[in-house]
């Protein structure tokens, strides 16, 4: 059997390793039923269409031909290191600074990491993302997240 595009290969073989990963480490969890789901439903579910996912493009890449049998270019390893420095900082700001700060915080360090940054649209990224997440998590779901500094004292 021969890789015809190595992009597709080993981005499908990495959605499906990850997909079943998550469908495993969820069935450490209640399923509860489709009434009432239980916390390992969803993640299950999710895990589970993403190893379809990668199933699906993987058979791609080994059955339909492509350019230059979609070679892997050099790994870009900036904006790798620029976007997972983006979330581990936004795993400590949120606790210590709120939602209010960590979230545009995280939205511009992340958008840094493209070639083609501009101030105005990052911003206006960071103003939607903040508000949407307030009002999914915290109005509409009504989970605890801490929204402001915690020197604030709110």
């Amino acid at each position: 059997m021969k890789i015809k595009s190595q992009t597709d290969f080993w981005s499908g073989l990495m959605f499906l390793l990850v997909g079943l990963g998550f469908a495993w480490g969820a069935t450490e969890y209640s399923f509860g039923n489709s009434a009432r789901p239980g916390p390992g439903y969803f993640p299950f579910g999710l895990g589970i269409l993403l190893a379809v996912l990668g199933a699906v493009v993987l058979f791609k890449a080994l059955t339909i031909e492509s350019e230059d049998g979609g070679r892997i270019g050099a790994i870009a390893w900036r904006p790798l290191g620029v976007i997972v420095g983006a979330i581990v900082l936004f795993g400590w700001a949120l606790p210590h600074l709120g939602m209010v700060i960590a979230l545009p915080l995280l939205v511009v360090i992340a958008a840094m990491a493209g070639d083609e940054f501009k101030w105005l649209e990052a911003l206006l990224t960071a103003a939607f993302l903040t508000v949407g997440s307030w009002a999914i998590f915290v109005w509409g779901l009504n989970l605890v997240i801490p929204l402001w500094p915690t020197f604030l004292g709110r």
